[in-house]
């Protein structure tokens, strides 16, 4: 098979600059992206539920001033945003005055991408992701409805749509930007998708169901692989949260901390390894995390170059802490 080829192997997640976790002003997530594109970043993630429009905004904020050929963006489809005097209770801390609605017809994605471009303030995007398409979502759907049932409108909706808007010139790839691994094996079933943006499904502390069906699936397809939140969105770096929910199973936690006690042990810093192990698999094009400081980005940056010794990864997989299939990096 002929991979989709990537073209960076780190990109900038953009939920942080949404509010994803904590607010931060205007100024500093433009000191952010600009640490950012000053490290050497080219690749550039945001989505309109992130913050309601906030990241989006803010990222158009700093790119449009760059020459479009310059850097790669992508960004999501599959919530349309209205304006609102009652803005809906979500994860996002003071985000931008709007409700959403779940959509994945193709008038919806046509008007997702649009908004989006205006948003940003650019001519076209890069990848676009049908975002949230995912078990993990069923119990924010409208009552009734199940991802499966959206599954069926994205299939004969959203994911034509996309591919006209790649003949267009809209869009340059798509595919699915979940949380889960059905919603990518079910597309590559019924579709021709480019790249899947999978976040937390492939790290140090939780890659073993992506090893047995997730890279095999993508092996034999036209398609290639985002890895994004290597830390689980915050464990990996050392933050008290894990994944988006902040509930931390106790095999996780137990996992994490001989993980980290290894580390140690061998001087290797954690999020270095984190970085370089979402990379390592041979279908995997970039690793995606996001960042609310300039030195987050640069330390991100910066983790590439490390040398970890073999020993670290030897001695994980003899304590069965990763799997023994699992790609080492070089």
């Amino acid at each position: 098979m002929s991979q989709f080829k990537l073209q960076h192997k780190f990109g900038l997640g953009g939920v942080a600059i949404g509010n994803g976790f904590k607010e931060i002003s205007d100024a500093q997530a433009e000191e952010t992206l600009k640490g950012a594109w000053e490290a050497g970043v080219r690749y550039y993630d945001t989505s309109p539920w992130y913050g309601l429009g906030l990241s989006e905004r803010r990222f158009g904020h700093f790119l449009h001033t760059k020459k479009r050929d310059d850097y790669v963006l992508s960004t999501k489809v599959g919530r349309i945003l209205t304006a609102t005097n009652n803005i809906p209770k979500t994860m996002w801390k003071n985000p931008s005055p709007f409700a959403y609605k779940y959509d994945y017809s193709a008038k919806a994605v046509r008007r997702s991408v649009e908004d989006s471009l205006q948003r940003l303030g650019i001519e076209r995007i890069d990848y676009a992701f049908i975002h949230d398409l995912s078990p993990d979502h069923n119990d924010e759907y409208e009552e009734g409805t199940t991802w499966e049932d959206h599954f069926e409108v994205a299939k004969n909706g959203a994911m034509p749509e996309l591919e006209k808007m790649k003949k267009e010139g809209l869009i340059k790839a798509w595919g699915l930007g979940v949380n889960t691994i059905e919603p990518i094996l079910k597309t590559l079933e019924v579709a021709r998708p480019d790249v899947f943006l999978s976040a937390i499904q492939y790290s140090l502390v939780n890659h073993k169901d992506s090893l047995k069906r997730l890279l095999p699936a993508i092996a034999q397809s036209d398609a290639t692989l985002i890895n994004a939140a290597p830390f689980n969105a915050g464990l990996l770096a050392g933050q008290k949260r894990y994944n988006y929910s902040g509930e931390m199973p106790d095999d996780i936690s137990d996992r994490y901390k001989k993980i980290l006690k290894i580390a140690k042990k061998h001087n290797v810093d954690l999020i270095a390894a984190s970085l370089q192990f979402s990379l390592a698999p041979k279908y995997v094009g970039t690793v995606l995390a996001g960042a609310s400081k300039p030195d987050q980005v640069q330390e991100n940056m910066n983790a590439f170059e490390k040398k970890i010794p073999s020993e670290f990864w030897s001695e994980l997989k003899q304590e069965n802490l990763i799997e023994q299939k699992a790609e080492i990096p070089v």
